[in-house]
């Protein structure tokens, strides 16, 4: 715990942005394979309905976690501003704010959720014969909500000292925890998805805590001192001038899932499991793209907070170059093995054959996803948060939604409703570019912002 943090403002780029960026994407990959099996071991030792109610309740986590995922963004970006400027208070109330706004944030949440979850769940068109088993595992998941938050905040703070890889031991520890107990609580006790959730509940209160104990025992900056908890308004104030742009661009993202998972959901229960399993495993490459995002975000908030914008401008190339090349190579090595992978779930192979339409579809395109999310971490690392989230909004939510209810509704097939993917995609990717380009011209002989 007393390793230095990483030096962002000198040296070489590329390999600490790899260094960097990897224990990231392989923080989210286990994330997801842990969640994945929670959809496994109800596939295979309960059955497809099981493993449907757990797919079905991806969009409606996602909207909930990812909101405040970017809340935990803007923590990441402040006290890296704050750390460049060599400001060591402020990055200390900036800490111990996150701290009490994470758990309070997931209580809230929690007693929003559970009054409204089966209107939520209904809404997205959850068939009826999935639905009271869908309903029972959001309602376990969500009285986890606040040490889920409570983990992405603690995991903001480690990533704006340039240090991913203690999240990533952390998260082993947990996650180990989390298949022990799917197994325990599915084969052992009879549960059925209530079961992987509650097993997911336990894992992640287990992370959460890991990591608070961490941060109490660092000796530097941002060290967590429990008696220093609580709320200071400046702090908080800047957190969401960066963080609820950054959140609702997340949101963006999870409302128009959930207006996709809808169109999936009425194409029956084999969709909505071969979609399901599909998911886990493009999301894989996804994790990939997304820690070069946050990667670029840190270490343009610290060299801007520092001043140095020529360096600034040098994170965003090296990272745009490694995401892009990255991402291609693993969605071609993910593609040919598609098949085997989704099996895993389960052994139909109708599953597994439309689960197939899926994974082309997106991996085909992930690279684009890529370039989205740099244009968008570099100018949040700016401080310029709200219009990637505009841009995000129209361009991805905007034309999803207009998707689903004109080009589906004309074909309700799976091929075509998987389609919107690249193309949403492809659009916001060129309007981020063209705004970065434009912001970047006018950042010429401007002065960087003092927090």
């Amino acid at each position: 715990m007393k390793r230095k943090s990483m030096d962002i403002l000198g040296g070489s780029i590329a390999d600490k942005l790899l260094i960097f960026a990897l224990p990231l994407a392989f923080t989210g990959m286990l994330q997801q394979l842990f969640n994945a099996a929670d959809v496994a071991v109800v596939g295979r030792f309960v059955g497809k309905d099981a493993m449907a109610a757990v797919g079905s309740n991806g969009p409606v986590i996602g909207l909930l976690v990812n909101g405040f995922m970017g809340l935990a963004l803007g923590a990441n970006v402040v006290i890296s501003r704050f750390t460049g400027q060599q400001n060591d208070e402020g990055v200390s109330r900036c800490v111990h704010t996150s701290v009490l706004f994470s758990l309070l944030g997931g209580v809230a949440l929690t007693l929003i959720g559970e009054a409204f979850a089966p209107a939520i769940l209904r809404a997205t068109s959850v068939p009826a014969d999935v639905l009271p088993m869908a309903t029972a595992y959001l309602r376990v998941y969500l009285v986890g909500l606040p040490v889920i938050f409570l983990y992405n905040f603690e995991s903001a703070i480690f990533r704006s000292q340039g240090d991913t890889r203690t999240p990533l031991l952390c998260l082993v520890a947990s996650g180990l925890i989390n298949v022990a107990l799917n197994l325990v609580f599915v084969c052992g006790a009879g549960m059925a998805a209530e079961g992987v959730a509650l097993a997911t509940v336990i894992s992640n209160l287990a992370s959460s805590a890991l990591l608070f104990a961490a941060l109490c025992r660092r000796d530097d900056r941002v060290r967590i001192e429990p008696r220093k908890i609580r709320i200071h308004k400046d702090s908080l104030s800047k957190i969401f001038v960066i963080g609820l742009p950054a959140g609702l661009q997340s949101m963006v993202f999870s409302l128009s899932n959930i207006c996709v998972q809808s169109a999936v959901n009425s194409l029956g229960t084999d969709v909505m499991a071969a979609s399901s399993a599909a998911f886990n495993i493009e999301i894989l490459a996804y994790y990939l793209v997304n820690s070069f995002g946050q990667a670029c975000t840190t270490f343009v908030g610290q060299n801007y907070g520092a001043g140095n914008i020529k360096r600034c401008r040098r994170v965003v190339r090296i990272s745009l170059a490694l995401d892009v090349g990255i991402t291609l190579a693993v969605s071609l090595v993910i593609l040919p093995f598609g098949r085997p992978l989704l099996s895993v779930f389960n052994r139909d192979a109708a599953i597994a054959a439309i689960g197939m339409v899926r994974l082309r579809f997106i991996l085909a395109a992930e690279a684009v996803n890529a370039v989205m999310e740099i244009m968008s971490g570099a100018m949040r690392g700016y401080g310029s948060s709200l219009t990637p989230a505009l841009i995000t909004f129209a361009g991805v939510c905007g034309i999803r939604v207009a998707w689903v209810y004109t080009v589906f509704r004309a074909a309700p097939r799976f091929d075509a409703l998987m389609l919107v993917y690249p193309v949403s995609w492809v659009v916001t990717a060129v309007a981020l570019v063209i705004a970065y380009a434009v912001y970047m011209h006018k950042m010429v002989d401007r002065e960087p912002v003092k927090l």
